[in-house]
């Protein structure tokens, strides 16, 4: 409250495994809120969780797992893209950067799984939003504008999170060898197929290893058996080869949500688009030069660049938006972090910004 008062501009963390992402040269005054950790209150069988925005991801994801329960977004640990460090993500800073994995094809992401939340604005003033149940319509649902917005409209002091069953069983279907084009067409077939896959995604062919096109099934073993199979007859009919896992490799889906492939990339780019936009992207891609996989059956592409390619560029042309994730210092200094806005939603989002912060305290130089 005295740095609202004062106009000192804050960058407040935790674990601090995203603080990398963003301009290298900000000059807001860090702040520790690692004091604000700990469970306030789980209940399982309402599937709720509310907890404090210091706490461990990994701490979180062990409470529900022993309850049989998960974050079905599929957060994950950026550390190993963003800072070389694992094991420091907070449930905070995973719901305030908007950290999904490849389940939110179907699940949804962080803001729609945030039920509420107690914050602290760039006004210094305390405040509160949504609930602590599933069936919530209190007010403005300002829980959509929290998660994703990278602590600059407020600071969370605790979450209210919904949590479901974690599956009984899953099964992943891999197709070997297909091109980009093939491979978005066969994951838009199957995502709106009655096989329902939770997740699709497509790795490039690398090292000798040819492409690889994932499915993932889950739910009742009886259902997952039986859709698996529906699955590989449907890829059957149009004469492509498959390799069918009970239970997929232990680091296959964990590597494309974390984009281990790329992790040696110096500069690294996220892409969100159409996925009917994504073989058409992959392909612009192989032609300058950069190392890529898709994920959310095409419309998420996690891109390393060569240097001098214009990855926003050949994203635009597809009618997405790229975000500049990782980086030398000079790269992220002199290119925007954020893909520009239009001038119309530029001027909403800055109104949204002033309403809670009007004097621009929260971390205000991070994206450049």
């Amino acid at each position: 409250m005295q740095a609202a008062a004062q106009g000192t501009p804050l960058e407040c963390h935790a674990g601090g495994s995203k603080r990398n992402v963003g301009n290298p040269a900000r000059r807001a005054q860090p702040v520790d809120l690692g004091a604000f950790a700990g469970i306030v209150d789980y209940e399982p069988s309402e599937l709720v969780l509310t907890v404090r925005p210091a706490t461990p991801l990994a701490e979180v994801e062990a409470l529900l797992a022993a309850n049989g329960q998960m974050l079905a977004f599929e957060p994950w640990d950026a550390g190993a893209l963003f800072s070389g460090t694992t094991g420091k993500a907070t449930i905070g800073g995973t719901v305030g950067a908007g950290i999904a994995g490849p389940r939110r094809l179907t699940a949804g992401g962080a803001r729609d799984h945030l039920l509420g939340f107690h914050a602290v604005s760039g006004r210094g003033e305390a405040f509160k939003a949504g609930g602590k149940v599933v069936k919530n319509v209190t007010g403005y649902d300002l829980a959509k504008l929290m998660a994703g917005s990278w602590g600059q409209l407020a600071i969370m002091t605790e979450l209210s999170l919904k949590v479901l069953p974690a599956p009984r069983s899953t099964a992943t279907v891999v197709i070997e060898g297909l091109s980009p084009e093939q491979a978005v067409r066969t994951m838009s077939a199957a995502v709106g197929s009655q096989v329902s896959p939770v997740a699709a995604a497509y790795l490039p062919a690398q090292g000798g290893r040819p492409s690889q096109t994932c499915l993932r099934l889950e739910g009742f073993a009886e259902s997952v058996a039986l859709r698996r199979d529906q699955l590989a007859a449907m890829v059957a009919t149009e004469g492509l080869a498959t390799a069918c896992h009970d239970d997929a490799p232990a680091t296959l889906w964990q590597d494309i949500r974390e984009a281990a492939p790329l992790r040696e990339s110096e500069t690294l780019w996220r892409a969100h688009l159409s996925p009917s936009r994504g073989a058409a992207l992959a392909e612009a891609l192989d032609r300058a030069g950069a190392d890529w996989l898709l994920d959310w059956a095409g419309g998420l592409a996690w891109i390393g660049a060569p240097a001098g390619a214009d990855i926003r560029a050949l994203v635009a042309a597809e009618g997405g938006h790229a975000m500049l994730m990782r980086g030398p210092d000079h790269v992220r200094s002199s290119t925007p972090i954020r893909h520009p806005e239009a001038p119309a939603l530029a001027g909403l989002s800055q109104r949204v910004r002033r309403a809670f912060d009007p004097a621009g305290i929260l971390d205000p130089e991070r994206w450049g």
